[in-house]
């Protein structure tokens, strides 16, 4: 599967942690650095100040959090992985497979063999499952694990064997991405300092294992990646920035398995490389505007010389991934009406291309991986939005059919007891802003409802909208949820990211206005029931909007909030200053981009007035967004209220704002992944909310009968 977005894990943005069956395990991949800060104990624990307010109402939403994620617990994921022979799936302790044939659970790997950090530390590690790979006969298994006390990732290489018991053969460290290119070669790509520059191959053999060098990138704006095509025949290794790329290929069906180079980089030129037969099917934005196309190339004559387009879709459709399945390429796109629909296009005949249109509430798709022995010719996918739980469908492309997949899990809820509805509000150059909208009742009726509006808008990566028990739990409580497809994001096409680049930062600001502004026009919420929220990179124009229109909500909650963005774009040691700047731009050698950055800023643009309440929560080892920079922001945004509040006098003011700043220890940008400490910070959050909006607490639900979860041996119904 070609993967487009290219916003590597190096950029400051928070992917969700996998909800899916979080009752058992937290699946995330991350990466930290350090951070340097001068700020005292004493004075951090001055700014932390604050919390204690919310403590009673946050123990009752963590066990209103415990008791709906118990619902979701038997929701399906794409984890479990289907060898020749046997099916694995991930438990708290480690890897276990069951033969098809039987349902004995054997254990592949247990994490308490993946040793070696408490001797160097000191410290006692809890290691957590990242990804498996199986090798092609499924001989070897390999397996990312990653432990709270590590930034980096380790490889477990097991011996699978068919007479002796699985066994870790060995362990490669700071492993990012890896696959198996036969049964004695696995190919990967190692994370260092947030870079991803040097791809190796592992030899397997009778008498031991060789490693040796395959490939190592300069430029240090450059993300590379190693990736497998659908057909298992050609690896591909991607060297990708945001505004490049370039991959070599390396067919795995030839014995000297020798990379060799597609496309040389072109600066503007992006493209993700797939497999059919003797052709290379590509996604390129070679296309109108220089968005996406589909063309195809033979394999021996790769460059871009020989492309001959094959498919480009309408205008206003925006391809977002692509896959190839048997003798068709399957496009997941977005329409111009902000709704995800698959493309289908038979390669032999791609002028008989039929769009599949997906139920209208579908925001997110996860695509199946192929087990090792299926020879099928169909697409496997997850549909959900923030609020309605994965449904699995099944597409055969031959065909044509569409279908639910009622036998992969238990039936999927009634999906019509919320509303989904698209909008589009109208920024200040008159450009369209999609909208997405949650609701249990008309919109009509929302004036007295109170809002969640989520943002991001950075880096060409659209808002996250896959399930969240959360959000759910906020819906049935009768809560509006608003997602805002800004500028900046991905949601139409590479050029809305383009359009608030650097110079174009603040066109993502004019889009939030734009975006509330229609939400409260409509008579959806108020602004005293009016709250943000976002992460990362989406703090930025969120803390922008709260400089200049503080009024027009209520209150914010910021995870890894990334606030000092001048600050930060100017000390090019911090180890993400110099691959950012083809997104926020260079302050120090650029006049114009100094400018820029100053005028949106939120740090450099805080002004004593009333601002909403804040919430703020920041992770000790967070190593994209420096803690310092959250520091000096919750600082500096007290000092500004304070100011407000002493010039004007008391009877002239509003109440005083809460700004609460709570620091995770431990935790990496993407927060802690113990269940039970992201759950307390997810009821802070909710009773954060609750407390500054003035909402009474939510009535207890009724008793109702728990779903039965899934028993594992039935885990082998869908494979026998």
């Amino acid at each position: 599967m070609a993967v487009i977005s290219l916003l590597r894990s190096s950029a400051r943005f928070v992917t969700s942690r996998l909800r899916c069956n979080l009752m058992e395990r937290c699946l995330t991949l991350s990466v930290q650095r350090l951070y340097t800060s001068d700020n005292s104990a004493s004075s951090v624990d001055h700014l932390s100040s604050g919390l204690e307010r919310y403590k009673d109402l946050q123990k009752y939403f963590n066990r209103r959090l415990k008791a709906t994620y118990r619902r979701f617990s038997n929701i399906l994921d794409h984890s479990v992985v289907c060898g020749c022979h046997h099916v694995y799936f991930i438990k708290d302790d480690g890897i276990y497979r069951m033969d098809k044939r039987q349902s004995e659970l054997e254990q592949v790997l247990d994490v308490g063999q993946v040793s070696g950090e408490e001797e160097k530390t000191g410290l006692k590690c809890q290691w957590s499952i990242q990804r498996i790979r199986l090798s092609p006969q499924e001989e070897y298994l390999a397996a990312t694990v990653k432990t709270t006390h590590r930034e980096e990732l380790r490889c477990v290489v097991v011996r699978l064997g068919k007479r002796n018991p699985p066994h870790v053969i060995l362990t490669l460290d700071k492993v990012f991405s890896f696959e198996w290119a036969t049964d004695e070669v696995l190919f990967y790509s190692t994370l260092e300092d947030l870079r991803c520059s040097r791809v190796f191959r592992l030899d397997l053999t009778s008498s031991g294992s060789r490693i040796t060098s395959v490939y190592e990138e300069n430029q240090l704006d450059v993300f590379v990646e190693v990736a497998l095509s659908r057909d298992r025949q050609i690896l591909t290794i991607n060297c990708s920035s945001r505004t490049s790329s370039e991959v070599l290929l390396i067919d795995t069906t030839t014995l000297h398995l020798e990379p060799f180079l597609v496309q040389p980089r072109q600066l503007d030129l992006l493209y993700h490389v797939e497999h059919w037969r003797k052709w290379l099917i590509i996604l390129a934005n070679t296309g109108p505007g220089q968005e996406y196309q589909v063309v195809q190339v033979p394999l021996s004559e790769p460059s871009m010389v020989s492309w001959e387009p094959l498919f480009s879709p309408s205008p206003g459709t925006v391809v977002k991934d692509m896959d190839v399945i048997g003798d068709h390429c399957v496009l997941v796109a977005r329409t111009p009406a902000n709704e995800l629909v698959l493309i289908v296009i038979p390669v032999i005949q791609p002028k008989e291309a039929y769009t599949v249109k997906l139920p209208s509430w579908a925001c997110a798709i996860e695509i199946k991986r192929p087990g090792l022995a299926d020879q099928r010719s169909v697409f496997e996918f997850l549909i959900s939005s923030p609020v309605h739980p994965p449904v699995p469908y099944c597409l055969y492309p031959e065909d044509g059919l569409f279908l639910l997949d009622t036998e992969d899990g238990p039936s999927p809820e009634n999906h019509s007891n919320y509303i989904t509805t698209r909008l589009e509000a109208c920024s200040q150059d008159g450009t369209l802003v999609p909208l997405t909208l949650f609701h249990a009742v008309p919109v009509e009726c929302l004036k007295q409802v109170p809002l969640l509006l989520h943002v991001y808008g950075a880096y060409g990566r659209d808002v996250n909208m896959e399930f969240c028990p959360e959000k759910r739990l906020l819906l049935e409580q009768g809560w509006a949820l608003a997602y805002s497809h800004i500028r900046g994001g991905g949601e139409r096409g590479l050029s809305w990211q383009r359009q608030a680049r650097v110079e174009g930062k603040q066109r993502g600001v004019e889009d939030l206005q734009a975006c509330l502004h229609h939400l409260l026009s409509l008579g959806v919420s108020s602004p005293s029931l009016t709250a943000l929220t976002a992460s990362s990179a989406g703090a930025v124009p969120v803390g922008a909007l709260c400089n200049v229109h503080p009024r027009t909500m209520q209150a914010i909650t910021l995870q890894a909030p990334f606030l000092d963005v001048l600050g930060t774009m100017e000390d090019p040691s911090l180890p993400l200053t110099l691959e950012d700047r083809e997104e926020w731009g260079d302050p120090l050698g650029n006049p114009k981009h100094r400018h820029s950055i100053a005028s949106y800023c939120p740090f450099h643009n805080i002004t004593p007035q009333r601002y909403p309440s804040m919430l703020l929560t920041a992770y000790s080892n967070d190593t994209r967004v420096p803690l310092a920079g959250v520091l000096k922001y919750t600082e500096q945004i007290k000092k500004a209220i304070n100011t407000h509040l002493t010039i004007n006098s008391k009877s002239e003011c509003e109440p005083e704002p809460n700004i609460v700043l709570n620091i995770q220890p431990g935790a990496n940008h993407l927060g802690p992944e113990d269940f039970e400490l992201m759950l307390e910070e997810e009821a802070l959050k909710l009773a954060f909310l609750y407390t500054e909006l003035g909402l009474n607490p939510p009535r207890p639900p009724r008793k109702r009968k728990r779903s039965q979860g899934y028993v594992v041996k039935h885990l082998l119904l869908q494979y026998q």
